[in-house]
């Protein structure tokens, strides 16, 4: 009996079998904690696959050359876009093709137009099955996700083109042609009149040197436009393009359609090359008395001939109206700003009220000012224009003409040709200016 008693007495005293026992004890949540963090791991990576074929999915289904952005720029209402969502269920399948380690229970995209924007959306659901949860009766892992992006369509413009063609848009376009002129004329004028009444002409003679006028130049860059318009257009009808002039001579003046709205800019381009200087019938013009840059009737028709603006969409397009002229008014107007010469005829910088009128309607006006170069061996180019073609500091840009042709473009939108610019170039950066604009204010 007491050889038993010592045994259990030793028994209880021998403590060397406790790790044992406290390894077997602790070993299953230390082995449950360790599977959890390897299966939590394992399904982070592979939501981590998903999350990038969303992202692929929903960026790609907006690309510029994708089937939702090009059926957006027909849609004339919001709304669901069926071949976005099928482009981006395509483009989702193919970023994950060949991946396995779960299985996806739900993919959602969703593709929508609302107003000038595109939304994509992709979302999923996906279980992912798991090797070491299992024991703890966990046998799978639910991971989710989404992605969204968003597109900016082109916007819709109308370019409404009014072109002076008035006799002064006859100067030579360069102080090299004007000099040309000046030394080929007897009375050192460097407006190259477009006389009916004289063969022997200004116009002409003009052709015969070889100068070249701002008409001359004035038609080339039009043409020019409507080739940066082609280019710059992501759909085919995206711009449209009308031009008017001032009319082809003093017997029928007035507002003159030559191109009307059209999103043809190949033939927008043919009917610029029809631009040309208005023609007169002498001194003292039995039609006009040399009257022949009428704005006080001008922008008003060409008001009447612009429809209401709207968002920028394919069925509302914006208003633009691209006004290029050297901003001197050649009228009757008694009542003008500065100089009226006798009779009623008014010579004087443009009246910017009548820009006023037309850009509270919502349509923007870009201004192309083609310089009044200064004159001085013309006397009546310093009687009646250079007392406000020069400001305290000088000749343009201070010129009164020079601000008001400035106070009649929309902000931003005015651009002024000095000598040694050519107008194609500077028609071409006030159309991205307007293009870039109208990003801006929709």
């Amino acid at each position: 009996m007491r050889t038993l008693f010592q045994a259990l007495s030793r028994f209880r005293r021998d403590r060397s079998g406790n790790i044992a026992i406290i390894f077997a004890l602790a070993a299953l949540p230390i082995v449950t904690a360790v599977g959890c963090a390897v299966d939590y791991s394992r399904a982070n990576q592979i939501r981590s696959k998903l999350i990038s074929a969303a992202d692929a999915a929903s960026v790609g289904s907006l690309a510029k050359a994708s089937p939702a952005f090009i059926a957006a720029g027909s849609m004339t209402s919001d709304g669901s876009i069926a071949v976005g969502v099928a482009d981006a269920t395509k483009i989702f399948n193919g970023n994950v093709f060949n991946q396995n380690g779960y299985t996806l229970t739900n993919l959602s995209p969703t593709v929508t137009k609302t107003g000038n924007v595109i939304t994509s959306t992709v979302s999923f659901t996906a279980n992912v099955p798991t090797m070491f949860l299992g024991v703890i009766g966990r046998k799978t892992m639910s991971v989710g996700g989404s992605s969204t992006s968003t597109a900016n369509l082109p916007l819709y413009i109308d370019f409404y083109l009014l072109l002076d063609n008035s006799p002064s848009m006859g100067v030579a376009a360069t102080p090299t042609d004007v000099t040309t002129m000046v030394n080929n004329t007897s009375d050192k004028c460097a407006f190259a009149c477009h006389d009916y009444n004289d063969p022997n002409n200004y116009y002409n003679l003009a052709k015969t040197l070889g100068v070249t006028t701002r008409i001359d130049v004035l038609r080339s860059a039009t043409q020019q436009l409507m080739d940066t318009a082609a280019a710059t257009a992501t759909y085919s009808n995206q711009f449209r393009m009308a031009i008017y002039d001032f009319g082809a001579s003093s017997k029928t003046i007035g507002l003159r359609a030559l191109f009307s709205l059209s999103s043809s800019l190949s033939s927008a381009k043919s009917a610029a090359g029809n631009i040309d200087l208005m023609g007169v019938y002498g001194n003292n013009d039995a039609y006009t008395a040399d009257k022949d840059t009428p704005f006080t009737t001008s922008l008003p028709a060409m008001n009447l001939q612009i429809s209401a603006p709207g968002a920028g969409t394919s069925s509302a397009p914006l208003k633009y109206l691209f006004f290029v002229s050297d901003g001197v008014a050649d009228e009757y107007n008694p009542a003008c700003l500065k100089k009226t010469v006798s009779g009623g005829r008014c010579q004087s910088p443009i009246d910017p009220t009548l820009c006023t009128a037309i850009k509270t309607r919502g349509i923007k006006i870009a201004v192309l000012y083609t310089t009044y170069l200064q004159l001085p061996t013309n006397s009546w180019y310093m009687s009646y224009i250079d007392p406000f073609n020069k400001g305290p500091f000088g000749p343009s840009p201070n010129s009164e003409i020079a601000q008001n042709m400035q106070s009649c473009a929309s902000p931003g939108l005015y651009f002024e040709v000095s000598p040694t610019q050519g107008i194609s170039a500077a028609m071409n950066a006030l159309f991205q200016k307007a293009v870039a604009d109208a990003r801006i204010s929709s």
